[in-house]
């Protein structure tokens, strides 16, 4: 048998490959939110998606990868809901867009709250192994390099003098994270961070 084209695309994974690593994140998931992701095991994980270990190697390399996975996921659901949102906005003056924009990345809903968390524990559980780091790394480039798109292609009018569109990402993303570390209780002051937040940043970028 001939081997397949070098060009040819990669072969999809089976379907209950498909959904049995579905099952799994969806598993985690409620697990890391509730407890977190130091004190979830993978036999904890294993046990609520009802797979065994071997199912879960199978799919992941690890927890780690299994939450860089998860994390990977939210990061896809919210570029695409940016990017949704600057095409319904191109009759607004560029200094809306630029509010409207900075206050949907800025902005936590409720049902979020964990999620900053759980990032939270990760990325200090990452600043102390350097092969874990780097894998966060490549987290965050991939989300800047997605919002720079976003940029480009919707909001090019966004992107400061003198800035790529990839530098304008990266500092919304590292506003943003900041500001989750500082408002993910909640409250009046996390209000008026938000506020002061997206106006100084709507400004420089408007």
């Amino acid at each position: 048998m001939n081997p397949p084209p070098a060009d040819a695309a990669p072969a999809r994974p089976p379907r209950r490959r498909v959904h049995t690593r579905a099952r799994l994140l969806a598993a985690a998931g409620e697990l890391f939110l509730a407890v977190g992701f130091a004190r979830t095991s993978i036999e904890d994980v294993c046990a609520a998606a009802g797979y065994t270990r071997g199912a879960f190697y199978s799919n992941f390399a690890g927890k780690e990868d299994l939450l860089l996975a998860l994390f990977d996921d939210q990061a896809a659901d919210r570029m695409a809901e940016l990017a949704k949102l600057a095409g319904a906005d191109e009759a607004l003056a560029p200094q809306e867009r630029a509010r409207l924009l900075v206050e949907a990345l800025l902005r936590v809903e409720p049902a979020e709250t964990g999620w900053i968390l759980l990032f939270l524990e990760f990325r200090l559980l990452a600043a102390r192994s350097e092969g874990l780091a780097e894998r966060v790394a490549e987290h965050d480039r991939a989300v800047a390099q997605a919002l720079a798109a976003v940029l480009e292609r919707a909001l090019p009018e966004l992107v400061p003098a003198g800035a790529t569109a990839r530098q304008t990402a990266q500092v919304i993303l590292a506003a943003r994270e900041g500001l989750l570390a500082r408002t993910a209780a909640g409250g009046a002051a996390a209000e008026d961070l938000l506020d002061a937040t997206a106006a100084v940043l709507s400004g420089l970028l408007g």
